[in-house]
């Protein structure tokens, strides 16, 4: 019972280098707040995208983590099914690394440790950031849905009414969370706080 208890308190995070690698790292700051424990694992152009969008060191991102890989140790615990976590999250996630999931066809820690989740039955969470999508996009996320996979782009929520960016990516971030039935305590949810949203 313990050792279940203690998958359901890990999950492991996916930084793919898409535009909005804020997310990756917003959700290792939010998991680590709620006592979560986090592996994560993150792409060489993650890498260059965090040096474009944000000031934050590379050092402080994996800091966020409990554990960090790297992005070509297939020998690490996450490419195991042995490793119990209660699933994964991608975020954000690449037009690249979510075709290799759908394939299986993974060149990386990062698309094997979501193959893993899938083939274990664990919850694994796509945070696309892609637009527009073509017909192949569509099809390759309906493949993956069909497969068990949660879609997830990151979408703002504007009846929310976020005064920033930070807002915005805290709410959802905060909804992907709620997936794992982890609430993080930042969410504005509709019917449940809709009159002080209104008086904001």
């Amino acid at each position: 019972m313990a050792q279940r208890g203690q998958a359901q308190r890990r999950l492991i995070v996916g930084i793919s280098g898409a535009s909005g690698v804020v997310y990756g790292l917003r959700t290792l700051q939010l998991l680590r707040n709620a006592g979560v424990e986090t592996h994560l694992v993150m792409s060489k152009t993650a890498e260059v995208t965090f040096a474009h969008e944000t000031s934050v060191k590379i050092a402080e991102v994996k800091a966020a983590a409990h554990t960090a890989y790297r992005i070509d140790d297939m020998a690490a615990a996450i490419a195991s099914g042995g490793f119990r976590t209660a699933g994964m999250i991608v975020a954000p996630c690449s037009i690249r690394s979510m075709s290799e999931i759908a394939t299986g066809v993974t060149s990386t820690l990062l698309t094997r440790a979501a193959d893993v989740t899938l083939k274990e039955r664990r919850r694994l969470v796509l945070m696309v950031r892609e637009t527009p999508l073509h017909a192949g996009h569509l099809r390759t996320m309906t493949a993956l849905s069909e497969m068990g996979v949660v879609i997830a782009p990151p979408v703002p929520a504007f009846y929310a009414r976020p005064r920033s960016i930070e807002d915005m990516v805290d709410q959802t971030v905060g909804r992907v969370l709620d997936l794992f039935d982890i609430d993080v305590g930042i969410v504005h949810r509709w019917g449940e706080d809709r009159d002080s949203l209104s008086k904001s």
